[in-house]
């Protein structure tokens, strides 16, 4: 059967087109040029299926399952590479968002609570690594990672970070209807931008598919240090616009990934460098829908 055709205005008609040159200044907490913020994705990748990303191909071209190589891979980073991120991050005082599966509330349970302990703002990525047109029922889903969120720390979360970045037509209503107040999936932009949805506003908070460890290191396989160099190119444009209009910079990371021991220096680096500059402004993405909210906005 084939796929309904789809209609552009319904996603065109989420936002207005309104060129950063020509809208309201904005202005940070402290008049700071950038905000940065720290994306720490958590996945639960079940060994009883087939590997969302895969460092080895499989045998003679036949994929296999279960697939331990591609599976082990990415727990290494659940029982190694997210320590690595939360000493990484702690020593320098900073905290990250923290993108999770609500499966992997129980099943990383440990490390959902440290990161809870380590004040880290938890945003909801799925029920489990399934795009988001693979579930069979999105609302399900959503509302069941919020409660598996809510009963590990307390407290709903208030963004939301689909597998994959993947929206339907119908993914922002759902989320707007269940609470959630702000959206990662998004990467049209330097600053937040306000989406329509049939339950009322939801805002997109710049995600990044640029300074993403996914990108860099799964899909376009670089060296170890891209993730720095590519970083400090991006900041540094940002902060030299930023004397004008404030600018967002996200960093993403996976904890398979970056967590390695041949590339956590290298995110030790980039952190070191945006921390040596004055009129940054280091936050969450919850913080920055907070200071977004009281902003003009364009429209």
């Amino acid at each position: 059967m084939s796929e309904q055709p789809i209609d552009p205005s319904v996603i065109r008609g989420r936002l207005d087109y309104v060129p950063i040159s020509q809208r309201p200044k904005l202005r940070l907490p402290k008049g700071e040029r950038v905000a940065v913020w720290t994306i720490v994705n958590v996945e639960n990748w079940s060994p009883a299926g087939a590997m969302p990303r895969a460092v080895l191909p499989p045998p003679m071209g036949q994929p296999l399952l279960p697939d331990i190589p591609n599976w082990a891979w990415h727990e290494y980073g659940m029982r190694v590479g997210f320590w690595r991120f939360l000493d990484v991050l702690t020593k320098r005082g900073l905290r990250a968002s923290f993108a999770v599966n609500g499966s992997a509330c129980t099943v990383y349970e440990a490390a959902c609570r440290a990161a809870h302990e380590a004040g880290w703002d938890f945003i909801g990525h799925g029920f489990v690594q399934k795009p988001m047109h693979r579930v069979e029922d999105q609302q399900a889903a959503i509302r069941d990672t919020i409660t598996a969120i809510k009963q590990l720390t307390g407290s709903a979360p208030r963004g939301w970070e689909s597998p994959g970045l993947t929206e339907t037509l119908e993914t922002l209503d759902h989320l707007a209807a269940e609470g959630i107040e702000y959206v990662c999936d998004w990467c049209l932009d330097d600053q937040p931008v306000t989406l329509r949805t049939q339950a009322g506003s939801i805002v997109s908070v710049p995600y990044t598919v640029e300074i993403n460890d996914v990108v860099m290191t799964a899909v376009q396989g670089h060296r170890s240090d891209e993730i720095y160099h590519r970083g400090v190119d991006q900041f540094d444009r940002l902060y030299l616009e930023g004397a004008d209009q404030p600018r967002v910079m996200a960093i993403s990371i996976h904890p398979y990934l970056t967590g390695a021991p041949h590339r956590i220096k290298y995110l030790e680096m980039l952190y070191d460098y945006i921390l040596g500059h004055e009129g940054v402004a280091l936050m969450t993405g919850s913080e920055i829908l907070d200071w977004y909210r009281t902003q003009p906005t364009e429209v």
